[in-house]
């Protein structure tokens, strides 16, 4: 007798040493290093490496990998179709229609196209927001810091240290998170032998979902909406105890505990907030302490969505921006699943329903039926 497994929980679709995570005890690590170390230690491009290669880079090695990323050009094409979109678009759709564009170059994967599609989603995604903003697209110059280059060709100033320090943490801890719902969508259209870009949209539109990617705009809405740490406990109470709302940036389908990635969050959300930052983080810290009365007997405790809203927020970025953040980031994921897919276990992806409808109907002509 078939069984079905609700959201494909527990089902195990590819063997990976990519990214090791146990739920219980709050680990997670990218071949083998914790996420605190690599977070705190390491440059964004150094973790590229990881994935792609496998082991962490020597110094020559990461200045090769520095260089073969800081060709940030992408085709004219790509620019004027995102220019060609309502300024409301969803950004993810920004990206999407990007990433769709490029498909009709059909690259095939390899670990040395994944560092070029990494470099142009840093230009798709820094023009997402100048687009958005009406602000002319602009190609981030190369220089010493992917997330430097990012940051600066998304707002044409200079960043500061710390926002440099804040913009790479974030990519880092966004990579990969083993085979969720956009890594899922992803391996399933690479297992057809499609383009490398089609596989990419293919994750977006998974992610853009509320419940996966969109998850730390609504965890900050839900600051907003609060508006002083004076009013989070009747909030919480409403909307949440009485109203039975979910509480936005708690839970995960993985852990059982604290998210490893929001205390890194949290720890960088300290640092860098600013004034309005800080009222959010006390909001945040408030509504926490919260949630974790309500709720850590059921083994629900904050992800990494629920500080990430606000690091993001004092970097300057605009809420609606925070989903395309994650997919910056993550594109490194899908592209190192993807590769070491297509190498080790290139089968289709094709699992099966369990029918539950009726029994064989004898068929009636359209006349003849009556109601």
């Amino acid at each position: 007798m078939f069984q079905v497994s609700r959201g494909l929980e527990n089902v195990i679709i590819k063997e990976t040493s990519l990214t090791y995570i146990d739920g219980e005890k709050g680990i997670l690590r990218y071949r083998g290093y914790n996420i605190e170390d690599l977070a705190e230690n390491c440059e964004y491009e150094e973790v590229v490496y990881l994935m792609l290669f496998g082991e962490l880079p020597n110094a020559k090695q990461l200045q090769e990998i520095k260089e073969k990323i800081n060709q940030y050009e992408v085709p004219e094409e790509v620019l004027d179709s995102m220019k060609s979109l309502p300024r409301n678009a969803d950004p993810i759709s920004y990206m999407e229609t990007a990433f769709s564009v490029m498909s009709i170059w059909g690259e095939t994967i390899n670990k040395f196209t994944a560092l070029d599609i990494i470099a142009k989603a840093s230009t798709i995604v820094s023009n997402v927001y100048r687009i958005k903003e009406g602000l002319r697209p602009k190609i981030p110059e190369p220089s010493e810091s992917y997330a430097k280059s990012f940051l600066e060709a998304t707002f044409s100033k200079k960043p500061s240290d710390e926002e440099v320090r804040a913009m790479n943490a974030a990519l880092i801890l966004y990579a990969d998170h083993e085979v969720p719902a956009s890594t899922t969508a992803a391996l399933v259209s690479a297992s057809t032998l499609t383009d490398i870009y089609s596989c990419i949209a293919s994750a977006l539109s998974a992610l853009k979902g509320p419940l996966h990617g969109g998850a730390a705009e609504e965890a900050f809405k839900q600051f907003v909406e609060i508006g002083s740490p004076e009013n989070v406990e009747t909030w919480f109470n409403e909307k949440v105890v009485k109203g039975k709302n979910r509480l936005m940036g708690f839970g995960h389908r993985v852990y059982k505990t604290y998210d490893p990635r929001a205390k890194i969050f949290k720890k960088m959300a300290y640092s860098l907030a600013n004034e309005e930052g800080k009222k959010y983080l006390q909001i945040a810290e408030k509504l926490e302490e919260l949630g974790v009365n309500q709720f850590s007997q059921k083994k629900i405790y904050p992800n990494t969505d629920f500080y990430s809203g606000i690091v993001f927020y004092s970097l300057g970025f605009p809420i609606y921006m925070f989903t395309a953040l994650f997919a910056l980031s993550r594109v490194l994921g899908w592209l190192a699943h993807v590769i070491e897919y297509l190498e080790n276990q290139p089968a289709i992806i094709w699992p099966r329903a369990l029918y539950v409808g009726p029994e064989k109907r004898d068929f009636v002509p359209l006349k003849q039926r009556v109601g």
